[in-house]
């Protein structure tokens, strides 16, 4: 996935943006709402991490302009506040989660893992495929019983196939899920980690609509 991550605390942004990008998504980090209102604006992102108390403002004003236009892209907000009544704001805002630091890195990443199972159509984290038993909440996958290591590029390609089962995906929307704004891409990128994926998988895990883009194969 490509994350918005929206934190002015140095440290806390830079331990988050790690975490995630170690989890395989791509992450861009912005540190106040007038670069994250820019952001939104020319990346179609697929979640958002919201600070509540910004430098230039609060997020939930920023949350609610999301909201109004029609934004449906997750959002959970991160914050030191703590009260119920932040809490029911928050979520009436239109936020999907909730997570008061100090809060336990790999809960984020479950928390995130989470709320994009339940936009992608599917809560559940199991999913079998043909010969195939993925977990993606343990990031785990059987082959015919047989375990597959991915990178974490491959899997945040695998899952943007899964989430869109039969949508067409262009190369420029993959690439898109892969490298953040400052990220130099090759040409041939998404084509070498599709190879690779057939090769794991199976030739026919993800199908070639030429001069269009892919899309997850038939099971």
């Amino acid at each position: 996935m490509r994350i918005l991550l929206i934190e002015d605390d140095a440290v806390l942004g830079a331990a988050v943006r790690d975490q995630i990008a170690g989890d395989g998504h791509s992450v861009d980090w912005v540190q106040r709402l007038d670069a994250a209102d820019a952001a939104v604006a020319g990346v179609p992102y697929d979640l958002v991490l919201l600070d509540l108390m910004l430098p230039d403002g609060r997020g939930l004003p920023f949350l609610k302009r999301l909201r109004a236009r029609g934004e449906a892209k997750p959002v959970i907000i991160l914050t030191a506040l703590d009260q119920v009544s932040d809490r029911i704001e928050g979520l009436n805002a239109g936020a999907d989660d909730y997570l008061v630091k100090p809060f336990d890195l790999a809960e984020l990443s479950a928390r995130i893992g989470s709320v994009a199972r339940r936009y992608g159509g599917n809560p559940n984290p199991l999913i079998t495929h043909g010969d195939l038993q993925i977990d993606l909440g343990a990031r785990s996958i059987l082959r015919d019983g047989t375990p597959v290591q991915l990178t974490a590029r491959e899997w945040a390609l695998l899952e943007a196939f899964l989430a869109r089962p039969g949508q067409l995906l262009s190369k420029a929307q993959l690439e898109d899920k892969l490298y953040t704004f400052d990220a130099e891409v090759e040409s041939n990128t998404i084509e070498v980690h599709i190879s690779r994926l057939r090769k794991k998988l199976g030739a026919t895990v993800i199908e070639t609509e030429r001069g269009l883009g892919y899309r997850l194969g038939s099971a």
